[in-house]
């Protein structure tokens, strides 16, 4: 409510630039746009260069900034510039009422928001004797500025994501302070002084550290709103039940133990959210009270047996679980555990988590659209890691960390983790933390078990809209705003926005028309499918290069469209559009798409498809390699364009192949399959083969690559076998068209080819090398077992046809000895064939009947730097598997074991 009251207000401030319409001045102080000064209102935080163009306004005499009570200035500035920029602003001649001096307008290449320069203030801004208003966020303040606390008239002071560590005792006296927001900050103890501070209303302290707090602050007796999550409270003083002008009060994720009872007796407390502490026992009115939320706490259970060993539970050690590639399934006890899979996913299961033993199974597929959930301009960042049973809640949020690859700088997107809640996904509040270079992790807090993947989307703004309206501002992007009128909604409503921007370039090049240019694109949504019971005013800013005195409105189309259709409407005829100098702002009472565009065209609802459609088309171009050593070993791979060059650089060394194919456009998420032609077949059955045909999905950030194995049935002992692979979009179907009718659709404007390169399968110099070696005996087996997977001898034959020269590392990483390499070179010294099978087949006649022989192996060839055979071996036992469970279900098994991966819900 804080910032939603914060928000109305400067809206009514806001709403003077624009109706001050011929007010304007232009300052050429930089080269760009101008700074805008309408009326008492002065914003610099919308393009580069603020501080530039506030020296230039000093500079002016009589000074235009004498007239300004509102000013907003982005301190992502040079901390030089700023530092000198604040200096010689004439503070104490000013009548400013707001001063907004504020980072987090820029956002990194992760779409984190980031923090400005600002370290200090000049004391010369204790003059500001009309300032009711301070807003720091979003800087790098590590002390609070010795001026603030000599403002005596500020009602609002927001210092929230800094770096300070405590606050001033002359905070104190600040004698008509009624809101103070320091979240997301480092404190670790509040000055005794705040106790003092009788006029605060709001005061929100999340996200610190503290663990205690003073009893002073049961002396804030007009406090009606208190909030102390995430911090590291264990108790709480016996003042707090003093504030009796409280109705909020909220503490969750702390490690309390204990409240005062004397909080169920506070007169106006609504709500009480104690969700996700340690507290055991609670007095009666406490449990029973309808405003009190307990989710997350071990309520009734028995305290811990601590006696035999020292320290709180914090300090107890976790058990830590490393799981290897062959083991899918793990153990959780009251205890808790911090478990890493094999595929680098880590986990951590707080004490009390779970009331009983519990085994969590796991499973990483790779991404397809059935499984992967994308909006339009979303991109996938990882695999998708499902974790059963489905759905079962954990009295204590889990931790995930999803390992991911980092994406290029994109500006105004964010990572986000995406989980599957039933039969529809949402986004989980995701921290992003940096292990080593190229390395991150997206860290979250999962309620239960699901599919989880991650995803770079354009960055989301949310709020909840209450009765008495609000207002929705664009993070990346300031200009954009909806404004929710009271009334708007009976019941608060959860809503969204999301901003994408079109290159005018790229829309210039589509429409061959030089002045054409479109605005932001804008994404609204809401939870709830009932319209709003009032208009809602959404501002766009009008298109690059056009302004509200210039444009001719003949040119001026605002284009609608409702998902899931894939058409733009004009609606330019429907609505009302207000235009200012640099806005345009129309009415609405049902959420969409809406995107302002300015052309000569009249027609313009195709022309906005095929713009939204090059938006999310990826230029990419597609490879095959053959391996030096092997090669009926080869290597596809779909790239996007920009990474061709440096991964082809790479793979060069071990293989060789032909150009890369001619650049084609793909949507994020299409499927395509390659089919080999002109006598060459798939030597193996894999899970994604289909009629010989290899399948894909096209992610820009993933490797989109796969390692096949080829073979013939043309005759290669007189000569080479010249045949090609092509590239074909969509499903496999059940003919591929014939090279003439490939070369005819590529013409096409909806053709399904794509790409077609040579392979070429050398002539058997010799067939000496595949008839079995002398004295060598290939005794049946099967290694493994059908539930996990097993390797039947062709298998295993198959494996040590691909080894080749690398054989001995193979054999060193499977524990073989020195001495024993040294016996089969010997005794099978003219054949290289017979050596490697006589190697492999005599391991794994030991390993019969062992578990994790199949780990082994595969581990084995990793680490000799063959993960394209240990890759063929892990998709022929998932194939196994699969085969296995379509067994089970066939006989009815499946329904008595309800812990099998097939049939989880």
């Amino acid at each position: 409510m804080a910032a939603v009251v914060e928000g109305l207000e400067l809206e009514k401030a806001g709403a003077a630039e624009d109706t001050a319409g011929l007010a304007v001045q232009t300052v050429d102080a930089k080269p760009g746009p101008p700074p805008v000064l309408a009326g008492n209102w002065l914003n610099l935080d919308l393009y580069p260069g603020g501080c530039h163009r506030l020296l230039h306004l000093c500079a002016q005499q009589p000074s235009p900034l004498l007239q300004v009570e509102f000013l907003q200035l982005s301190t992502h500035e040079n901390p030089r510039l700023l530092e000198t920029t604040l200096a010689q602003v004439p503070w104490s001649q000013l009548h400013l009422r707001s001063l907004v001096l504020k980072g987090g307008q820029s956002r990194g290449a992760l779409g984190a928001c980031l923090r400005g320069t600002l370290t200090t203030l000049p004391t010369a801004l204790s003059g500001l004797a009309h300032l009711v208003h301070l807003d720091l966020s979003f800087n790098s303040l590590e002390t609070l500025p010795a001026c603030v606390p000599q403002l005596r008239g500020l009602g609002t002071l927001l210092l929230s994501y800094n770096h300070l560590s405590e606050l001033p005792e002359a905070l104190g006296a600040l004698p008509t302070l009624t809101f103070l927001a320091v979240t997301h900050n480092l404190l670790q103890r509040l000055p005794t002084a705040l106790g003092a501070l009788a006029t605060l209303q709001r005061l929100d302290l999340s996200e610190n550290l503290l663990d205690t707090l003073p009893p002073e602050i049961g002396g804030l007796s007009n406090l009606s709103e208190l909030n102390l999550a995430s911090n590291r409270l264990r108790s709480l003083p016996a003042s707090l039940v003093g504030l009796q002008s409280l109705q909020l009060l909220v503490l969750h994720s702390n490690l309390l133990t204990s409240v005062p009872a004397g909080l169920a007796h506070l007169p106006l407390l609504t709500r009480l959210d104690l969700r996700d502490n340690q507290l055991r026992n609670l007095p009666p009115e406490l449990l029973d009270a309808p405003c009190v939320c307990l989710q997350g706490n071990p309520l009734g259970e028995a305290s811990p047996d601590f006696s035999t060993r020292s320290g709180t539970p914090q300090d107890l050690e976790m058990p830590t679980l490393f799981l290897t590639s062959d083991v899918n399934s793990f153990p959780v006890t009251p205890q808790g555990c911090s478990v890493t899979l094999a595929c680098g996913v880590r986990l951590q299961f707080p004490a009390g988590a779970t009331a009983v033993p519990v085994t969590i199974h796991y499973r990483l597929w790779l991404p397809e659209p059935s499984l992967v959930s994308l909006g339009p301009h979303d991109s996938l960042l990882s695999g998708v890691l499902e974790l059963w049973p489905h759905g079962v809640a954990f009295q204590q949020d889990v931790s995930l960390w999803l390992l991911f690859v980092p994406p290029r700088a994109r500006r105004c997107h964010e990572v986000v983790v995406r989980t599957r809640s039933e039969d529809s996904w949402r986004d989980l509040e995701t921290h992003l933390e940096e292990e080593a270079p190229k390395r991150l992790w997206a860290h979250c807090q999962v309620p239960h078990f699901s599919w989880f993947l991650v995803v770079l989307r354009p960055v989301s703004n949310t709020c909840i809209v209450p009765p008495e309206g609000t207002l929705l501002c664009s993070s990346g992007h300031p200009e954009v705003k909806v404004i929710f009128p009271p009334g708007a909604t009976e019941e608060p409503r959860h809503v969204s926005m999301q901003v994408v921007r079109m290159a005018g370039r790229e829309l210039r090049a589509l429409l061959g028309e030089p002045e054409a240019s479109v605005s932001p694109l804008l994404c609204l949504t809401q939870h709830s499918p009932a319209g709003f019971l009032c208009p809602v005013t959404v501002q766009l800013p009008l298109p690059p290069g056009v302004t509200g005195f210039s444009l001719d409105r003949s040119r001026l189309h605002l284009l609608y469209r409702a998902p899931p259709a894939a058409t733009w409407d004009d609606i330019t005829a429907q609505v009302a559009l207000e235009l200012t100098h640099l806005y345009a702002r129309f009415q609405v009472t049902h959420f969409s798409w809406y995107w302002l565009w300015y052309t000569t065209k009249t027609c313009v609802e195709g022309l906005a498809r095929k713009a939204w459609e090059r938006l999310r088309l990826h230029q990419v171009n597609l490879i095959a390699l053959q391996r030096r050593r092997d090669p009926e070993q080869v290597l596809l791979q779909c790239l996007p364009r920009n990474k061709v060059d440096a991964t082809l650089r790479r793979l060069l060394e071990r293989y060789r192949g032909p150009e890369p194919s001619d650049t084609v456009e793909m949507f994020e998420g299409e499927k395509f399959f390659a089919a080999f032609e002109r006598g060459i077949e798939v030597d193996a059955d894999r899970p994604d083969c289909v009629e010989g045909r290899i399948c894909f999905v096209f992610y820009s950030h993933l490797k989109n690559m796969k390692e096949v194995y080829i073979t013939t049935a043309l005759d290669r002992e007189t000569q080479a076998v010249r045949g090609q692979v092509s590239f074909y979009r969509g499903s496999v179907p059940r003919e591929v068209p014939q090279e003439a009718e490939a070369a005819r659709q590529k013409k096409g404007a909806d053709a399904l080819w794509m790409a077609t390169l040579p392979i070429k399968l050398p002539r058997f110099r010799t067939s000496a090398g595949h008839r079995q070696g002398p004295g060598l005996s290939l005794v049946p087996l099967n290694l493994g077992d059908a539930e996990t997977g097993f390797l039947t001898q062709s298998n295993l034959l198959s494996v040590a046809g691909r080894l080749g020269p690398d054989w001995p590392a193979v054999a060193l990483h499977l524990g073989l000895p020195y001495h024993e390499l040294e016996r089969i070179r010997h005794k099978f010294r003219d054949d290289l064939d017979g050596q490697i099978r006589h190697m492999l087949f005599s391991w794994a006649e030991h390993q019969a009947g062992q578990l994790g022989a199949v780990g082994r192996l595969v581990q084995a060839l990793e680490k000799s730097d063959r993960r394209d055979v240990a890759d063929e071996v892990r998709a022929v036992l998932e194939l196994g598997r699969h085969k296995y469970q379509d067994s089970i279900r066939r006989t009815g098994l499946a329904l008595k074991d309800p812990t099998l991966p097939g049939t989880s819900s």
